[in-house]
């Protein structure tokens, strides 16, 4: 299987875990496996790495790409989120390393038939775990206008959040809407036409909130770090690649309650509510792609890596 795909930040994410060669690390968006090799390049006989994935796509791909490495490399298909449940069941307490490269790949992009895309006409999709029976058609044909509206403002930061919305629901009365064409051809039509003209794709925000919200994005990423951080040994890194502000957001201020959780008022002169820093945040700005990256793919324009280091406590 060809899983086409570029792995953004490669060597900024692998050089910020700091690899032991007998260490263990985790990769929760394993994708193609592009990381997920640099990464096990740099193992020696005692180390060891998990990846983790909900495609199987991805994990057919990396499997294949990552048969070299033998008993090092271990593949679970599952959501990073259930990260425990998968560390248990290998009998891991502990990792020197976690790192997820967030949001959709190229391969799904590219691939029209996952429904990702706006570019091609194909099925209204967007699983990244095609167990799911839910898909993006069911929520562009069932959630209520106003559920609509609230998805595509807060998701998407759609300005015209409302009048897609509106549009929408009328479209469907007259027959379900299954294709990622038809969907764009509504999206278009709730657009004034000077802002579909200098606005960039038409579709882009509506169809990346209606993924995050089919696949749970934000909400997975905000149950997961907390986890993940409880999952480092002392030195352990973990390293999250983001591609929009509302990922990001949530990374940072994560990162920052980790490492400051103290809620005592300002002008108290000694911490009483007890709450002990659990690390260091290493990336006071986030890390972004170099020029050269940028000229190579333009995908990684958005990318912005921030990494934080378990403590000793």
């Amino acid at each position: 299987m060809i899983f086409a795909h570029r792995s953004v930040l490669l060597e900024e994410t692998v050089d910020s875990l700091n690899i032991c060669p007998d260490g263990i690390y985790v990769d929760g968006t394993l994708g193609g496996g592009g990381h997920a090799f640099a990464v096990a390049s740099r193992l020696g006989a005692g180390g060891r790495l998990v990846g983790i994935d909900q495609d199987g796509d991805a994990i057919a791909a990396a499997s294949e790409r990552l048969a070299s490495f033998g008993e090092r490399v271990t593949i679970v298909r599952n959501n990073y989120e259930q990260i425990g449940q998968v560390l248990d069941g290998l009998g891991i307490s502990q990792v020197n390393g976690i790192y997820l490269d967030l949001g959709v790949s190229s391969y799904q992009l590219d691939t029209a038939s996952r429904g990702f895309t706006y570019r091609e006409d194909a099925p209204l999709d967007m699983r990244m775990d095609q167990r799911n029976t839910r898909t993006a058609a069911d929520i562009v044909n069932t959630y209520s206008e106003n559920q609509l509206f609230r998805v595509i403002r807060d998701y998407g930061d759609e300005k015209f959040a409302k009048n897609i919305a509106k549009h929408i629901v009328r479209a469907r009365q007259e027959k379900p809407i299954r294709t990622t064409g038809e969907l764009t051809e509504v999206i278009k039509a709730a657009i004034p036409m000077k802002m579909r003209v200098t606005g960039g794709h038409p579709s882009k925000r509506t169809f990346q909130a209606i993924r995050i919200e089919l696949n749970q994005e934000l909400a997975v990423l905000e149950d997961s770090i907390d986890q993940m951080i409880g999952r480092l040994c002392p030195g352990g890194r973990l390293s999250i690649i983001t591609f929009h502000s509302l990922e990001d957001r949530i990374v940072k201020n994560h990162f920052r309650r980790n490492e400051n959780p103290c809620t005592c008022p300002p002008g108290f002169p000694v911490c009483m509510c007890g709450k002990k820093s659990r690390g260091t945040v290493i990336t006071r700005k986030p890390v972004l792609p170099s020029e050269a990256e940028l000229q190579k793919n333009s995908r990684s324009k958005s990318a912005k890596l921030r990494v934080f280091e378990r403590g000793s406590e």
